[in-house]
């Protein structure tokens, strides 16, 4: 049966003082994704290395399709070095060039793609030619694509992000990444809502979303903007927050919930992870229903 969704990019370790974990922020949300019951692919490279072995029996593991993970002959699998401050949050050292920057054209990987409903992509996969060339012919082929920006410096060129804003259908932020873009498209200091109003318009992107740590998120679509003050949570890492946050996303509007209701779901989800240590920590259903009857 052909995958609900798709996402692409990289495969990691991240590594932390206390050990590594695997992690990347694509293989995050395919992870979460899978956790709630979705059927995805993960378009990826590993090294032919002991590192890359084991992110390929991670996927087999946790029911994640690993049809299209390539196995790089000359690079070795990624690694990211991970610094985290008093608060839990983290500072990446991401290193280049390594097998998930050489993602190459495939056949079967165009197939899947076209036959998915979704495919999550990210900035990073962008900073080499050769996956980003790969990159652009799968949004050339695919449906609803979302666009998780996750800027890293100095993995990204004002270039290479605006052609990918182009290409989303729903584009998700942070705070400071839209202080950038507003720079980049001349939108001055205003309420969120404005900005984000703006910003579609000037990129034709149909759903932004913009995350707000513990102030919680907003969606701008369709000339509404849908609003979520998050969950008080005593935070162990933020490391795959995010991540998980647009997984429950996702998943929430690929089964049209309501758009307030589906914001609330990712919001939770992310608080639930930011709970825990790592990125891919589990995640159970009692728990997010929990955290959302709190409101009630």
């Amino acid at each position: 049966m052909a995958s609900e969704m798709v996402c692409f990019g990289e495969t990691l370790w991240d590594i932390f003082p206390d050990g590594k974990r695997i992690g990347g922020a694509p293989l995050n949300v395919a992870s979460r994704l899978r956790s709630l019951g979705v059927k995805v692919t993960m378009i990826s490279s590993v090294g032919k290395d002991n590192l890359g072995k084991k992110i390929k029996t991670y996927l087999k593991e946790n029911g994640i399709s690993d049809t299209c993970l390539q196995t790089d002959p000359d690079l070795p699998t990624g690694t990211v070095s991970v610094d985290l401050d008093n608060d839990g949050s983290a500072s990446y050292e991401i290193n280049y060039p390594v097998a998930w920057d050489r993602i190459r054209e495939d056949r079967k990987a165009i197939q899947i793609t076209k036959a998915s409903s979704f495919f999550i992509y990210g900035s990073l996969s962008s900073r080499d030619p050769v996956s980003y060339k790969t990159l652009k012919l799968l949004l050339d082929n695919s449906h609803f694509k979302v666009f998780d920006l996750n800027l890293r410096q100095p993995h990204y060129s004002k270039k290479s992000i605006s052609e990918l804003v182009q290409k989303a259908d729903l584009l998700k932020i942070n705070d400071e990444e839209l202080e950038v873009l507003n720079q980049w498209y001349g939108i001055k200091k205003m309420k969120h809502g404005i900005q984000l109003k703006r910003l579609s318009e000037m990129t034709s992107t149909p759903f932004i979303c913009l995350t707000l740590g513990h102030k919680g998120a907003v969606l701008y679509t369709e000339e509404t903007l849908y609003h979520s003050s998050g969950f008080k949570i005593e935070v162990a890492d933020t490391v795959g927050a995010g991540d998980s946050f647009l997984a429950g996303l996702i998943y929430q509007l690929n089964q049209d919930t309501p758009k307030k209701e589906a914001l609330e779901f990712a919001c939770a989800v992310g608080a639930i992870v930011a709970s825990k240590k790592g990125a891919n920590a589990p995640v159970y259903p009692d728990e997010i229903q929990a955290l959302l009857d709190s409101k009630k």
